[in-house]
């Protein structure tokens, strides 16, 4: 058999009771944690304001230290920059020196290699004796790895060989490769500078007369200047009296008149 149990007014404010007390002491429990967070914020805010004074009065000191040592910087830099202007002005005034030099050098680079080119085209018209002698700098000529300054004196070793050659009369003997011949043969030769030369053969008595045509030197057969040529290297060799000796020549000048070149 069931029960049934009334509640009556006091059991139910005795609940009501309860349930406030709870509720009271969890409100208050939430309130001290609540306090204690706010306290230990408090300390940890007070902290750091203290560390943040004891920091800051460093912190400027520092700054302060900064801004004379920048100050006393400038103040080098600006007494650096006066005492060098004479010496940046003296280095900028090299700079230019230097950027104008070396476009000089490029323009005699230029030059000595177009030099270079003409010497080469005219060894075919120079002499025998000096085109072999000048072998070894032709060769030094030919290489792309030469110097400026070591192409120059190449050149200008050249050019004196070359002129004083052509001040000279060379007396000797040459080998030499002459049309008609099948083989070189040893000639005695005289060269009056780089204009003409004559060569003879004692053996067979013939003589030639070399010279430059069309931009080589040839040589073209004299037999009946044989004797001529023979008194000429005499008298160059000191072996007869100096004296006259009518001797063929070949005399070629350019002459420009009018525009147009003519050949006498």
């Amino acid at each position: 058999m069931r029960v049934l149990r009334r509640r009556t007014p006091l059991t139910a404010g005795f609940l009501a009771f309860v349930t406030l007390a709870c509720a009271a002491e969890v409100t208050l429990y939430e309130a001290k944690q609540s306090a204690a967070q706010w306290v230990g914020l408090r300390v940890e805010a007070a902290r750091l304001e203290s560390a943040w004074r004891e920091e800051r009065a460093l912190v400027e000191s520092m700054a302060t230290a900064l801004e004379e040592r920048a100050q006393a910087t400038e103040e080098k830099r600006d007494l650096t920059r006066a005492q060098t202007s004479g010496d940046r002005a003296e280095l900028e005034g090299l700079r230019e020196k230097i950027s104008a030099e070396a476009g000089d050098l490029q323009a005699l680079e230029a030059g000595l290699r177009s030099l270079t080119a003409r010497l080469q085209a005219l060894r075919p018209g120079l002499p025998p004796r000096l085109s072999d002698a000048l072998e070894l700098s032709y060769r030094s000529l030919g290489d792309e790895k030469l110097g400026v300054g070591e192409r120059m004196h190449v050149v200008m070793t050249m050019l004196n060989r070359c002129a004083h050659f052509n001040r000279s009369v060379t007396v000797g003997e040459d080998v030499l490769a002459l049309e008609g011949e099948a083989t070189p043969k040893s000639l005695e030769v005289i060269y009056w500078g780089l204009s003409h030369g004559y060569a003879i053969d004692p053996t067979t008595r013939q003589a030639w007369l070399g010279a430059p045509v069309a931009g080589s030197w040839r040589w073209e057969p004299q037999p009946e200047a044989y004797a001529a040529v023979a008194d000429l290297l005499s008298i160059a060799r000191d072996q007869a009296d100096p004296r006259f000796v009518a001797v063929p020549a070949t005399v070629s000048r350019l002459v420009e008149a009018k525009g147009e070149v003519r050949q006498p």
